[in-house]
């Protein structure tokens, strides 16, 4: 009886989270980032509670910790982009319809007026969607903030109540799977977070001696392409060397390439990664960029976090099935051979 009541509970709990999600869809992904960002900083809260502060006082600090931590870097990149939407977008105005390449001798035209032209709607676009979604990015901001709050403040509450839907005997299930999560947060949010800081700071002179326009916005924009699996910084660095060589400047274009590619594109992650990468969930290459590609064109910038977290899970949740049928055909052998 009370198995079956712990059934019916988790089903209505489960039905509720549907829901919620449907009708609170305006805000879900608000809600995802802030129960994501909640079940990595439990343990700076704990560490936070051992200082001495009370439970509440504890999940304040934390949360605005957190939440500065992104409100910051946020509000610095819309700064940036707003100042200098109008000066990139005459930038790429000013780039000719066709560029003549040359190389010993020999001339090599490229089209490259419908790139720019995209490029420069994109700017354009960009500007305006983001000066009209400042009051509801500032209201999800609020509310990212006050719900951070809330799970940290009663996150044993919410771990109690989920382990009481899983039955006993799966509870090693739960353990490996949050502990998968919780290393493909760690690598999403601080691993990423750390080596797009240092992109940043290595981008920002290595920019200004090779004489790279808009040196500070450019090496923001490479931090930020971090994120992105793969190619990151590199398309910072193929667009600038693009531009060098459209306005007749190959020697700059090859330099940068060269110069930039080594320092802003492979060196962030070869100084980061090995340092952080022991905590992370070791998730190869190739799938995280399924997750994160799949998800951010399935479910928008959400996607970003939620693909590989549901990759990561999935490839768990395969070995916890590997290792359970290399169980069961090892309790099938003989106990003595002899």
């Amino acid at each position: 009886m009370p198995h079956s009541r712990t059934t019916v509970l988790a089903a209505l709990f489960a039905a509720l989270l549907v829901v919620a999600a449907l009708l609170l869809g305006a805000v879900f992904g608000t809600v995802f980032f802030a129960v994501t960002v909640a079940y990595l900083l439990v343990p700076l809260h704990r560490r936070v509670e051992r200082v001495g502060l009370p439970p509440w006082w504890a999940s304040a600090a934390t949360a605005t910790l957190a939440s500065l931590a992104v409100f910051v870097p946020l509000a610095a990149g819309l700064s940036v982009l707003t100042d200098r939407a109008s000066g990139l977008a005459d930038v790429l105005a000013g780039i000719p319809e066709t560029v003549t390449l040359a190389f010993y001798g020999y001339t090599y035209p490229v089209e490259v007026g419908t790139v720019t032209d995209a490029a420069l709607a994109l700017v354009r676009d960009v500007a305006v969607d983001t000066a009209v979604a400042l009051p509801e990015l500032a209201l999800k901001l609020t509310l990212f903030g006050m719900l951070l709050f809330g799970l940290l403040l009663a996150h044993e509450d919410a771990e109690r109540a989920l382990l009481a839907t899983i039955p006993a005997s799966y509870h090693d299930v739960a353990h490996a799977l949050a502990a998968r999560a919780g290393a493909t947060l760690y690598a999403i949010y601080v691993l990423q977070a750390v080596t797009a800081l240092a992109t940043t700071v290595i981008a920002l002179p290595v920019f200004l001696v090779l004489g790279v326009p808009y040196p500070a916005t450019l090496a923001a924009l490479a931090g930020i392409l971090q994120f992105v699996p793969i190619v990151g910084p590199s398309l910072v660095v193929g667009a600038v060397a693009v531009y060098w060589a459209s306005i007749g400047d190959v020697t700059g274009a090859i330099l940068v390439v060269v110069v930039a590619g080594v320092l802003v594109a492979w060196l962030p992650d070869v100084l980061v990664r090995p340092r952080l990468s022991r905590r992370t969930a070791d998730l190869p290459g190739s799938l995280y960029f399924v997750g994160f590609t799949g998800g951010l064109l399935t479910v928008g910038p959400i996607g970003i976090i939620a693909g590989p977290l549901i990759v990561a899970l999935v490839v768990e949740a395969a070995s916890l099935l590997a290792d359970e049928h290399r169980g069961d055909q090892t309790s099938l052998l003989p106990e003595d051979w002899s």
